[in-house]
């Protein structure tokens, strides 16, 4: 893993903008390249003259709307019983996908806006809206509206982190440790904002039914 991690440190690196859609396609899809990796050292060297802030936020954005949607294409042709026949050997497995399903069911729309937000389902949401099939429409502008925040946060931490701590730019796997714990405290609000978010849809279900 060390050595993926390095990689693609270096196709951010070298390749500028294009990198950062690849990979964040990549970190979309069933691919497991950690965001971590992508954003923060991008804005790390938009601060350095490199790159552009805002750049690098619309770059990641971008790719994360292109591999959710390839994922969620694929899943709407492919269908469930496929997926859960080969997910396996692509690192969804079936408890995985359970798992997304149940999110989906439960927080509709917003739960693909919520899920770009939350690490491991984030990758996997864009399967179960294909399954269903979610309108793209709407699909599109969630994972766009969910995906441009993540990208911004990591920005944010990025410049701030990395900033404070430049060495870190030496040891990628160090840096995505680093960058996952500090964004505890974001899972934990996002958790929160789920929360409310089911209670109002239970509150708002409750009073159709009475009318």
């Amino acid at each position: 893993m060390h050595a993926l991690l390095i990689t693609w440190f270096g196709w951010v690196e070298h390749w500028g903008y294009l990198g950062i859609v690849l990979l964040m396609a990549m970190e979309s899809s069933i691919i497991p390249v950690p965001s971590e990796i992508v954003i923060p050292p991008a804005a790390f060297w938009a601060a350095q003259g490199k790159l552009n802030f805002w750049g690098v936020i619309l770059a990641g954005t971008a790719g994360s709307w292109l591999g959710a949607s390839v994922s969620y294409w694929i899943s709407l042709w492919v269908g469930r019983p496929l997926l859960v026949r080969f997910g396996k050997y692509f690192f969804v497995s079936e408890e995985k996908l359970n798992r997304a399903e149940r999110w989906l069911e439960r927080y509709e729309a917003g739960g693909i806006f919520f899920a770009r937000l939350l690490p491991v389902i984030r990758h996997l949401i864009s399967i179960p809206a294909g399954i269903i099939r979610m309108r793209f429409g709407t699909f599109s502008l969630m994972t766009v509206a969910g995906s441009f925040i993540w990208c911004t946060i990591l920005a944010w931490f990025g410049q701030h982190v990395i900033g404070s701590e430049p060495n870190l730019m030496n040891d990628p796997e160090k840096l995505v440790h680093l960058l996952k714990a500090k964004s505890l405290w974001l899972v934990g609000f996002v958790a929160l904002l789920c929360a409310l978010y089911f209670v109002v849809l239970r509150l708002t279900a409750g009073r159709k039914s009475i009318a």
